[in-house]
């Protein structure tokens, strides 16, 4: 009795840290001070940005530029055989986002869908964001897309699902924002938006928080824990809302992707 009880003791307790090891690529949480992630498995020399994780935590996708990767790669590390592996899916793409349920990745006006043998072909959004020049596209849990554009004075944009029709997009009216606005991470739940500007010089994350009027408050700056005389962008929350994720660029092709905590966007609440 006692032998079987502590075989079924190892089985558990190898099932718990099989499952630790395929999420979040085996890394320790970090806390409310921004850890580069994954250094081991992600390659630091080049450039890394756009990343992000599908619903299971288990794929995390980005987008890598530097050594044969002469465009912006976009490329998914994953748990195989043991170990992570990194594949390239394609080498010029657009901004990644996946879609809550998992089954739609979002890059800029096009997308993929998840298929029994993985990823479709890109399709096109098609109009109304054909005449757009989409660099990042995020949507919320009821479909609304936030999305920017390449401009100089781009402001973000959304546009909402109605009767299974995407309207013409708007613009999103946020108090005091910038006017070089790029990279929008939409909450699930729209109660806020993230995005970097260059209002600055260096581009900064911001935050605005959604109102009770359904408004949107002031754009705040996420604060010098995250923001650095260096290029902040890319901020995005994981699937289970549990870290914040960016990336930082120093420059010369060279940049790294961050997480921390996501206590340090929620303590920022008390100031919308």
């Amino acid at each position: 009795m006692k032998k079987a009880c502590f075989i079924i003791l190892v089985i558990f307790l190898s099932a718990c840290t099989t499952k630790k090891q395929e999420t979040y690529l085996g890394q320790k949480p970090p806390g409310l001070t921004p850890e580069l992630f994954a250094p081991e498995i992600i390659k630091t020399e080049f450039r890394q940005a756009a990343g992000v994780f599908t619903p299971d935590l288990k794929e995390f996708y980005l987008r890598r530029r530097g050594g044969k990767y002469k465009s912006n790669a976009l490329v998914v590390v994953k748990y195989e055989d043991n170990k992570w592996t990194e594949s390239l899916i394609e080498t010029r793409a657009g901004e990644p986002f996946i879609s809550l349920d998992g089954k739609t990745m979002h890059l800029g006006k096009k997308y993929r869908e998840r298929t029994t043998t993985g990823w479709s072909e890109k399709k096109s959004l098609g109009e109304p964001f054909d005449s757009f020049r989409i660099m990042r596209l995020t949507a919320a849990a009821n479909g609304t897309y936030y999305f920017d554009e390449a401009s100089e004075t781009g402001p973000l944009r959304y546009s909402r699902l109605i009767n299974g029709k995407y309207e013409k997009p708007k613009t999103l009216n946020i108090k005091d924002i910038g006017d070089w606005n790029a990279h929008p991470f939409i909450a699930p739940d729209e109660s806020y938006v993230i995005w970097d500007d260059q209002r600055s010089g260096n581009a900064d994350l911001y935050i605005s928080f959604c109102q009770k009027d359904g408004t949107w408050g002031r754009s705040i700056n996420l604060g010098d824990t995250i923001n650095t005389e260096f290029a902040e962008a890319y901020g995005s929350v994981t699937p289970d809302g549990k870290y914040f994720f960016f990336h930082r660029s120093y420059g010369n092709n060279k940049a790294d992707i961050y997480w921390v905590d996501i206590k340090i966007i929620e303590n920022l609440k008390h100031k919308k």
